[in-house]
């Protein structure tokens, strides 16, 4: 009987199985692998001409082969190639897609008797193609196979016989970067260059226990953390033999990871008694490994060729690297990818200082997986995209910074001293390709669009909405940068089914009820413009976070994402009184934040809407009063001279007052707009601020930041109104009604009703974060003066809401996504592409007047 034989494949691989006609290889295949695995040369011939054995196709089949095993590798699926594959012109192909995917290619090689071979396919109906071309693959296999190392299929599997080939199995290991199931928390530790004395510090801090015994490190890990080191733990510094002593200890503890740094492959490669340059500090390591003993020296020559190029952790989210890794290649193996991880890449420049420029990978990173490395020492760790270099330099004079992960805290220590002065100073500029952070990817916004939220599940924005928002980004919005969160629209609630009503708050708190909502906030609605407040501390923090660097510490938009005041020393002026208010209110202590972004409301409403006013409402208003004036003052003659025009007359009389009525409602809301003083912000979300998106907070906390702001700068922020009402409580239902009358009454246009609960989830998923009430004067300007004439309410009423509804809670969805993704420092273009799918919503063919 023959022995099992076990044929181990990476996970990630381009199988080939190589062999003549008739060897078994489909039958091999399909006893082996998924169908969807296997490319066929065959199959593919049948696709293209309904004949499997049809050769004149055989160019086109290979074309389409080759395009799927694209497609597959591209998307890191392993891939088996069933075809004869026994000449090297046919391989070479193949081994080109796998070099250029960075995966590993498998050969499989059927080497069976050439007799056996030509008789199954003389047993096969669609094989009747004699013993020529069997013996010519047979031919062909026999001069290439000792080859196949050569040719890149370094890993080659040999089988000789029936017996061995059914003795087979197949086993996937998985690659050696491939640490999904390692989930953290992790110390991520930045370039260590021999200082030892910080690393030691720096672990301390982080909660390690550190000590030595007889020249021995003993390091106790904090329960459940694992260190990971970055590379580059020797040279220049003056402890390299001990970093390393820490450093594997805690590996082989299993209480540390490490990747391999450009230094310590050098260092490897001299202790392998290879010719290298002892330069860049090398040379003071191998004067420090002077004084250890031959063993040491082997341990860690073995222990430095062990370390890899880079770990993929905590189901794929977090990727380490030396000098980073671009998302294509993360979680594959190759030599290209080994060097860019130890090297990054380079424009083949050179700098001032006589350095080679680096390029800027980062500013152009758009992968999911949070990217730490270092390589290239900078004064501060800062995010770019998702990514952020640690390395601050200790061995210069910076620090040793280390990422906690998944807590994005840097902890660091300062270094002792200055070790080796740097060629080029930490603080020197930056590459001008180094400032292309702020970029936006067009194949993020173009096109349809499935963005996948936390909230709502997969949202998607079709083709036309996107090209319309493009229209209005490219042409009206604000630095995009500044726009990492777009407000949702609202909902009005459903018709009211009281007499000559279309909108009231019944029927909103009738629908939380239905929701399974407890409470609700009821705040005033101030008939102004929304608008988004974003404020950093000052400007060194708004370029910090926003990438921003023309001297501004904060913008205000509108919720379509333009600049809300043109005037700049205007804005400026806001969001100064603003910072005031916000340091009287002691706000920027609490939130331990360097920015904030607040959600409000910014009066009069002429401020933003003039135009609209005097070219539409206006006209509408006066054009109404003077026609309408002129008719009921003659039909009040006629009425006098007893001709019967009374019914003809009330009605006119009533559009009269309607009419006056409509022109009394809107410029209830227009005011002086000639200096600050004539302008009232009222906040009522606090967003974001610092590494938090505050949608866990319920309504109370949003609206008390509020209040404290108005407190501290009453001139110009204005208090929101609002009460907290329980359902279940019928006084405090039919107080908040009567609130809600007493407002409109005035003139006021109504309020909003939203769960105590910023987000809210009932039986079928998200229920509206907020629903408008507007009263009956204030929908005279929305509908008409005449809009509440029985027939005009009647049609009203069958107004379809559905639309609005399901819009709403997308862009709620889309909108709190954008925060979330920008406080968790993910790519740029990540974040954009929800505050667009908001604009692109917008685009909707839905009535505005909803």
């Amino acid at each position: 009987m023959t022995e099992t034989k076990d044929i181990s494949i990476p996970e990630f691989s381009l199988v080939l199985l190589i062999g003549a006609s008739g060897t078994g290889k489909s039958s091999f295949a399909a006893k082996h692998f998924k169908p969807t695995e296997v490319v066929s040369s065959d199959t593919a011939r049948g696709w293209v001409s309904d004949d499997e054995t049809d050769q004149s196709v055989t160019g086109d089949a290979f074309e389409l082969v080759h395009a799927v095993i694209e497609k597959r590798l591209k998307n890191r699926k392993l891939t088996v190639v069933d075809a004869t594959n026994v000449q090297p012109n046919a391989r070479k192909s193949l081994v080109a897609l796998a070099r250029k995917w960075h995966c590993l290619p498998v050969g499989i090689v059927f080497q069976l008797p050439e007799k056996l071979a030509i008789e199954r396919n003389k047993q096969r109906p669609d094989r009747q193609f004699g013993p020529g071309p069997v013996k010519r693959q047979m031919l062909d296999l026999k001069r290439s196979l000792r080859g196949l190392k050569r040719e890149g299929i370094r890993a080659r599997h040999i089988l000789k016989s029936v017996d061995e080939i059914d003795a087979v199995t197949i086993s996937r290991a998985k690659l050696w970067n491939d640490k999904r199931e390692e989930t953290g928390p992790f110390d991520i530790i930045g370039d260590v260059h021999g200082c030892a004395d910080e690393l030691e510090t720096l672990l301390v801090r982080l909660g390690y226990g550190v000590s030595w015994t007889d020249g021995e490190p003993e390091i106790t890990a904090p329960e459940g953390r694992k260190a990971v080191f970055v590379g580059d733990l020797v040279d220049r510094g003056p402890r390299s033999p001990d970093v390393l002593r820490i450093a594997k200890h805690m590996v082989d503890k299993g209480t540390a990871l490490a990747v391999v740094g450009n230094h310590d492959d050098k260092l490897k490669r001299y202790l392998d008694g290879r010719n290298v340059k002892q330069t860049h500090g090398l040379a003071e390591t191998i004067e420090q490994l002077g004084t250890e003993s031959q063993d040491f020296r082997q341990d860690m020559r073995e222990w430095l060729d062990g370390l890899i190029s880079h770990y993929v952790l905590d189901e794929g989210q977090l990727v380490v690297a030396h000098a980073g890794l671009k998302e294509e290649m993360q979680g594959r193996a190759s030599g290209a990818i080994r060097s860019f991880c130890m090297y990054g890449e380079t424009t083949g420049e050179t700098d001032e200082y006589g350095l080679p420029v680096r390029y800027n990978w980062a500013a152009e990173y758009s992968g999911k997986a949070k990217v730490v490395y270092g390589h290239t020492p900078v004064p501060e760790a800062q995010w770019t995209n998702g990514t952020i270099c640690i390395d601050t330099g200790c061995v210069f004079g910076g620090k040793l910074t280390a990422l906690q992960y998944p807590e994005m805290e840097l902890v660091e220590v300062p270094a002792e001293k200055t070790y080796y002065e740097p060629v080029k100073p930490l603080d020197a500029a930056p590459n001008a390709e180094d400032n292309d952070a702020g970029k936006l990817n067009i194949k993020h916004v173009l096109g349809k669009q499935a963005i996948e939220t936390r909230d709502m599940g997969m949202v998607i924005v079709r083709e036309d909405e996107s090209a319309a928002a493009l229209e209005v980004m490219s042409r009206f919005a604000a630095d995009p940068r500044w726009l990492v969160h777009l407000p949702p629209t609202m909902s009005p609630p459903a018709t009211s089914g009281k007499d000559g009503w279309l909108e009231r708050p019944e029927e909103a708190f009738a629908y939380y009820r239905e929701q399974g909502v407890g409470s609700v906030v009821v705040e005033k609605k101030h008939m102004g413009s929304r608008a988004l407040i974003t404020l950093a501390r000052d400007a060194e923090a708004a370029s910090k976070r926003f990438d921003v660097d023309d001297g501004s510490r904060g913008i205000i938009v509108s919720r379509t994402g333009r600049r809300f005041f043109p005037d700049a020393e205007l804005e400026k002026t806001v969001l100064d009184r603003l910072d005031m208010a916000m340091q009287k209110a002691g706000l920027w202590e609490e939130l331990e934040s360097d920015w904030v972004l607040w959600d409000a409301e910014i009066m009069p409403w002429n401020l933003k809407a003039s135009s609209l006013i005097s070219q539409q409402y206006a006209p509408v208003g006066a054009a109404a009063v003077a026609g309408l004036s002129e008719t009921t003052a003659l039909l009040e003659i006629a009425k006098q001279r007893g001709v019967e025009v009374d019914e003809l007359y009330a009605r006119s009389s009533q559009r009269l007052a309607n009419a006056q009525g409509y022109r009394t409602a809107y410029n209830h809301y227009v005011g002086e707009t000639a200096s600050i003083d004539d302008i009232e912000i009222a906040p009522f979300h606090l967003l974001a601020s610092g590494d938090a998106v505050h949608s866990d907070k319920d309504h109370m906390w949003h609206m008390d930041r509020a209040h404290r702001l108005a407190v501290a700068e009453s001139g110009l922020i204005a208090a929101t109104p609002f009460h907290k009402v329980d359902l279940a409580d019928d006084k405090q239902v039919s107080d908040a009604i009567q609130w809600w009358e007493d407002i409109t009454a005035e003139g006021g246009e109504g309020m909003v009703v939203k769960p105590l609960q910023f987000v809210v989830r009932g039986k079928k998923g998200l229920v509206q974060p907020a629903i408008k009430c507007r009263g009956k004067e204030y929908l005279r300007i929305i509908y008409g003066p005449d809009y509440d004439m029985p027939k005009n309410l009647e049609r009203l009423r069958k107004r379809g809401l559905g639309q609005k509804r399901r819009m709403a809670l997308r862009e709620f969805a889309l909108g709190l996504e954008g925060l979330h993704r920008f406080v968790e420092n993910a790519p740029f273009s990540h974040v954009h592409q929800c505050a667009f799918g908001v604009l692109a919503m917008e685009s909707e063919p839905v009535d505005p007047r909803l």
